[in-house]
């Protein structure tokens, strides 16, 4: 009975690995095309080399020219997942009825089919590094990637030292950035300086790795005085259009360098420093002088203190010494005195002992007598 189980058991796992190994239908290859507001950008998108460039939505507005559009077809009742770095995913751009600005979008989706085949969605970046978007679909991935392409000018700042010297010359930096951050290149900033001189009054903002976007000003400061120095892009269509939602366009920036008079400051603390010297060495012999009277008024004190103790063992010594002898003689005291009372002991027990036997003998004797006398009422002798 058991052997037809197994053969049973044998034949049910056999005819289920069967059909578990039936083939299934290949997927149909996953296809996508791109474009922007309706034409094929100029690139493939398939390298860092060939990324697509898009323009930043600085109107706070991504239209259909801001974003790279992704047509993917696949096998219908599938999902495409999208993710993006450096970029945000959208499903559709902005209309008048439903806007979409520069805060909208995620960094990945999830797009059905449904009946489709095709799923459709937008990808813009607000940055000029390297984006990547990877497309999945039932195990393929394809991925592209988007750069943005900076926008105009919303602010330029300064940087360098708040305080110089006298004469000298100090270097500025200025920076062009716009609305989201991405340094801008190429473009004219005007500098005009108080109190003070230039080594350029207009220069573009740089285009190498070293200097994007910024710009160096050299100016020689005064002897006295601040150097006041503004800065401003020279050409207004440079500029940004102020944008709801946006900060504000800054054309210009000011940097203030205080002028400082080395040479007379280090007089000063030249005099400073000699009068600080000069109070330090007195108090450093002050200091010499009082260590030197202490240590002698130490040393005088340990040699009394020495003196002492000389002195108090000699007088312990002799302490000892007569205790010893105090001692010696309160012995021998003693022993002449239990000599003595030993002696007195002994005489009175020798005295003791003749008074009792002469009153025996003085008792006897009259016993004697009385006996013979009353021989019938005799009485006993004592020994």
């Amino acid at each position: 009975m058991n052997s037809f189980k197994k053969i049973a058991l044998v034949l049910a796992a056999a005819i289920m690995g069967t059909l578990v190994n039936v083939p299934v239908a290949s997927a149909a290859p996953m296809s996508v095309a791109l474009t922007v507001n309706g034409s094929a950008p100029a690139t493939a998108g398939t390298s860092t080399t060939t990324a697509v460039e898009l323009p930043v939505p600085a109107d706070n507005s991504v239209d259909a020219a801001d974003a790279l559009k992704f047509v993917v077809t696949v096998d219908t009742g599938t999902a495409v997942t999208v993710s993006a770095t450096n970029a945000s995913i959208i499903l559709a751009t902005a209309t008048a009825a439903a806007p979409v600005t520069a805060s909208s979008g995620s960094a990945s989706a999830s797009i059905a089919t449904g009946t489709g085949i095709t799923a459709t969605f937008f990808v813009f970046t607000k940055t000029t590094a390297v984006g990547t978007v990877s497309i999945t679909n039932q195990g393929a991935t394809n991925v592209y990637y988007v750069q943005g392409a900076v926008g105009k000018i919303n602010d330029i700042s300064v940087s360098g030292l708040d305080v110089g010297a006298s004469g000298t010359q100090v270097t500025l930096t200025v920076t062009a950035k716009d609305v989201f951050g991405n340094k801008v290149s190429g473009k004219s900033i005007t500098a005009v300086v108080a109190n003070g001189t230039l080594d350029t009054t207009t220069a573009l903002t740089g285009s190498a790795l070293t200097d994007f976007g910024t710009r160096d000003f050299k100016v020689t400061l005064p002897t006295t005085g601040s150097a006041a120095v503004i800065f401003s892009v020279t050409t207004a269509s440079d500029l940004a259009t102020a944008v709801t939602g946006f900060n504000t366009v800054t054309s210009s920036v000011a940097k203030n360098i205080a002028v400082r008079d080395l040479a007379a400051e280090l007089a000063t603390m030249t005099t400073a420093k000699a009068a600080s010297d000069a109070a330090l060495a007195a108090a450093l012999a002050k200091a010499a002088s009082d260590s030197a009277t202490a240590n002698a008024a130490a040393d005088a004190a340990a040699a009394t203190a020495a003196a002492d103790l000389i002195k108090a063992n000699a007088e312990i010594a002799t302490l000892k010494a007569n205790a010893v002898i105090a001692k010696a003689a309160a012995d021998k005291a003693l022993a002449d005195a239990v000599a003595a009372k030993d002696a007195e002991i002994a005489k009175l027990k020798a005295d003791n002992a003749a008074a009792l036997a002469a009153i025996k003998k003085s008792f006897n004797d009259l016993a004697k007598k009385w006996n013979a006398k009353n021989p019938k009422a005799k009485v006993t002798l004592v020994k």
